[in-house]
């Protein structure tokens, strides 16, 4: 579920509002946008994935707020992990052909 939109970081370019499935985000004009139904969150990754400025974090949690807080997060360095995880990063190798969930379907 979405947990954390840093409003430092945010360079409100928008993305997250435009590629959340299910309308999370609500845009404000000129500020960072808020997370306005997190409980509508899909726990998708495709804010966090698409946020060029590393200013969101959704937690593996899909089911419940785990309540991790900004200087936490911070700590961590878990803000945009899943970004980098994937090879999305400028100069990285996408990691696209290890995702090995496509033999689930072949029968």
């Amino acid at each position: 579920m979405i947990e954390i939109l840093l409003e430092d970081q945010c360079v409100e370019c928008d993305l997250c509002v435009k590629v959340c499935p299910t309308n999370v985000f609500e845009r404000r004009e000129g500020r960072a946008p808020v997370i306005a139904r997190q409980f509508d969150c899909q726990t998708c990754y495709m804010c966090e994935l698409y946020c060029p400025a590393k200013a969101l974090y959704v937690s593996p949690n899909a089911d419940e707020i785990v309540g991790i807080s900004e200087q936490e997060i911070r700590a961590t360095g878990l803000i945009g992990s899943y970004r980098n995880s994937i090879g999305w990063e400028k100069g990285q190798k996408s990691t696209a052909n290890q995702d090995l969930a496509y033999k689930f379907y072949l029968k």
